[in-house]
């Protein structure tokens, strides 16, 4: 959607989140987090909603934020945006509710201004149309994977020490994805003409790789094979992909296909962690 044009909604149009690997970022932390917990209680469950809740808000946020900043005229989706954001923060209230009654309140501040501002600073940038820039879906990866700590709070009432590791490791195989996805960006885009591809991203995807790996020897020495496998077969996942970006025949490879490729390999990757850290 542009800042000067828009395309007319259908009257039941819904803000649901379209992004899939944003959505996975979202809520593989949680299935993690849940699992390593050893445990089960209801504000788990609100903490799950609460954080669909967030995520859907956005795009509904950012056509309103676009109504008052940008258009001249209104425009027909303004209305189910009002109405989506409006319902969505009733939710978020509502699960706001049900956790405050578990959490710390240190913790309520401390995830409560985190999502705030995180959530100003996405609206801004997807008002501007920046979404792309890669430092935001850096930041955004962080972010995302932090609903894991949001459940460990929920599941044990503290931030257990296990959940600041996953954490740390989903962000890092997600930092890694980012990376590898911009530079196949860039080599599909070079493969229709005749200038070479930009490398700028190639060579920050090959340092995520090298961190990967140097991860994967640390934890190898600190006897946690499992989770030096998963960071092992991380780097060699996006290294097998970064290889066959200088093919233009597996370049042509549908981007729907390279997205259930790469959410097959994130999710054989959470579950050698989980492995890890149990």
């Amino acid at each position: 959607m542009s800042a000067t044009t828009s395309r007319e909604p259908h009257p039941k149009t819904r803000f649901l989140p379209r992004e899939h690997g944003a959505t996975a970022m979202l809520l593989t932390p949680i299935v993690c987090a849940a699992i390593l917990a050893h445990q089960w209680r209801w504000t788990e469950l609100a903490t799950l909603v609460a954080a669909i809740a967030a995520l859907s808000a956005k795009d509904p946020l950012v056509v309103l934020a676009r109504q008052r900043l940008v258009w001249k005229q209104p425009h027909p989706e303004t209305a189910a945006a009002l109405r989506s954001f409006a319902g969505w923060t009733l939710i978020l209230i509502l699960c706001g509710i049900v956790l405050a009654a578990r959490w710390p309140l240190t913790a309520i501040v401390a995830l409560g201004s985190g999502v705030g501002v995180f959530s100003v600073l996405a609206v801004a940038i997807n008002v501007k149309n920046r979404q792309r820039s890669t430092l935001f879906q850096i930041a955004s990866a962080a972010a995302l994977t932090s609903s894991s700590l949001a459940t460990s709070l929920s599941a044990t009432g503290s931030i257990a020490g296990w959940c600041w590791w996953l954490w740390l490791l989903l962000a890092m195989q997600a930092t890694a994805g980012i990376l590898v996805v911009h530079a196949r960006l860039d080599a599909r885009i070079a493969s229709r003409g005749t200038a070479p591809a930009a490398e700028g991203y190639r060579r920050a995807a090959q340092v995520a790789l090298g961190v990967l790996a140097c991860g994967a020897i640390a934890a190898a020495v600190l006897g946690r094979f499992w989770i030096a496998l998963a960071l092992l077969v991380a780097a060699a996942g996006y290294g097998y992909d970064l290889r066959g970006q200088r093919d233009r025949v597996a370049l042509q490879l549908p981007l729907k296909r390279v997205g259930q490729r790469a959410l097959a390999l994130s999710s054989l990757y959470a579950v050698l962690v989980i492995i890890g850290l149990w």
